[in-house]
């Protein structure tokens, strides 16, 4: 990563704790960067991804990621007004029968 040539450069690096962010590029590490932005980050800085990456793109992957927190969850099925059952994290939980909480 150049730093100030990349979308990486302007989001916070505390949430890329477990990666080296001089390998991160753009355009290959867009899944981990949308992931890690949209359950760690601030509105500003999504509204940075989806001007970079685009609504279709970002939606896409949230969509296809085997696990969202709850909140997180809730968040972004409101913000692209998808249904819970278009994420994939939901429907792999409602097929896993939790056991009762004590």
């Amino acid at each position: 990563m150049k730093p100030g040539n990349s979308i990486i450069s302007q989001l916070n690096p505390h949430y890329f704790w477990d990666v080296d962010l001089s390998k991160m590029d753009d355009n290959t590490s867009y899944r981990l960067v949308i992931e890690r932005v949209f359950t760690l980050g601030e509105i500003r800085e999504m509204n940075l991804l989806i001007s970079f990456y685009g609504q279709e793109k970002i939606v896409d992957i949230l969509c296809n990621l085997p696990y969202l927190d709850p909140k997180t969850l809730n968040f972004v099925s409101k913000l692209f007004n998808k249904s819970l059952k278009s994420f994939k994290c939901y429907r792999l939980k409602q097929s896993k029968p939790q056991h009762w909480n004590l």
